[in-house]
């Protein structure tokens, strides 16, 4: 992105309380978008959400009536998004700069939780995408290294022995939307086909280190390897999908244990672990994805309701129409 473009949004942070964490993204940014309509998307990530959304409203008191809107207080928009939703409110239709934003606020220690662990696999699911980072106090950019070894395990599981970059991409990118109830009728049905094709370039810079330590490793072969797009061929075996498998977030593999059993293996250290018993790679790929799916349509459930309650039904009516209509739009 451009660094005009980037100091532009920067400024946006300018009218709100300081932040430990921010990033944008959204089609509105992509080089090719045409939809100048769309929303420029913000997370932004704060210590303390109820103490900021006070701030939030003190500061920018004026403009509640037209934007900055939470509905029933900061008190009652943080009970809502811990205990309804996901732990992040957002705030859509901000009209800022004759620009159209949302912003979503989540606590910190929430955003390094699921970015490690895919507690709710909302916000580390959205992380496995390109975003422009515009505040990083906590080296969250750092941290999300493992949730991006953890999407290309996942991802590889999921694939046949043979793939290109873009199948692997398309495939990361679609683990956050498997589960997701809007995808049943208010996301374009084209999206992740969209979303990897416009920022192919960004989802290799994101991922190709980690291929390149696969390929090191022998798990991976490339050919054409400084092409546009490379072909790709992966070792199947039981030992290589063990190995995707301890890369997956601790608390996937537990649940995984939890249905296919667990086995104690002794390390050299001394160190007992548990590691989950592996008859194929056909049943560990299924026992993975039906964890994921149940995790999305749960998360994307509760942040529909919290969603509806915080934002008002008027702007949840609205952003609802306009995800259903581009959704139609896809699909005729």
């Amino acid at each position: 992105m451009e660094i005009d473009k980037i100091d532009e949004l920067k400024s946006f942070l300018n009218v709100l309380p300081p932040v430990g964490f921010c990033c944008v993204y959204g089609s509105s940014l992509h080089p090719n978008n045409r939809d100048k309509s769309s929303m420029v998307d913000f997370i932004i990530g704060v210590s303390d959400p109820k103490q900021w959304h006070s701030e939030n409203m003190e500061l920018n008191e004026d403009h509640y009536a037209s934007w900055m809107v939470p509905l029933g207080g900061a008190k009652l928009i943080t009970q809502v998004a811990d205990k309804i939703g996901v732990g992040v409110h957002f705030n859509p239709f901000v009209t800022w700069n004759d620009k159209m934003l949302k912003y979503g606020v989540v606590r910190m220690h929430d955003l390094v939780q699921d970015v490690l662990h895919w507690e709710r696999f909302y916000l580390s699911g959205r992380l496995q995408k390109p975003v422009h980072i515009l505040v990083d106090n906590l080296d969250i950019g750092d941290v999300n290294s493992v949730n991006l070894r953890a999407a290309v395990s996942a991802a590889l599981l999921l694939l046949p022995s043979k793939f290109n970059e873009e199948d692997l991409y398309s495939k990361i990118c679609s683990l956050s939307y498997m589960g997701d109830l809007r995808m049943l009728f208010a996301e374009d049905k084209n999206k992740v086909k969209r979303i990897v094709e416009g920022q192919f370039g960004l989802f290799q810079s994101m991922y190709r280190p980690f291929l390149k330590e696969y390929e090191a490793k022998e798990l991976l072969t490339f050919s054409l390897p400084n092409s546009h797009q490379a072909n790709i061929s992966q070792d199947c075996s039981l030992s290589m999908t063990h190995s995707l498998v301890h890369s997956l977030p601790p608390l996937v593999r537990r649940k995984m244990g939890m249905k296919q059993g667990e086995m104690q293996v002794l390390k050299d250290s001394g160190r007992v672990l548990h590691e989950v018993m592996i008859g194929s790679r056909e049943e560990a790929a299924k026992s993975m994805q039906k964890i994921i799916r149940r995790t999305v349509m749960v998360s994307s459930a509760r942040q529909a309701v919290s969603g509806f309650l915080t934002a008002g039904g008027v702007n949840a009516t609205r952003y609802l129409a306009n995800k259903v209509r581009k959704a139609w739009k896809s699909r005729t």
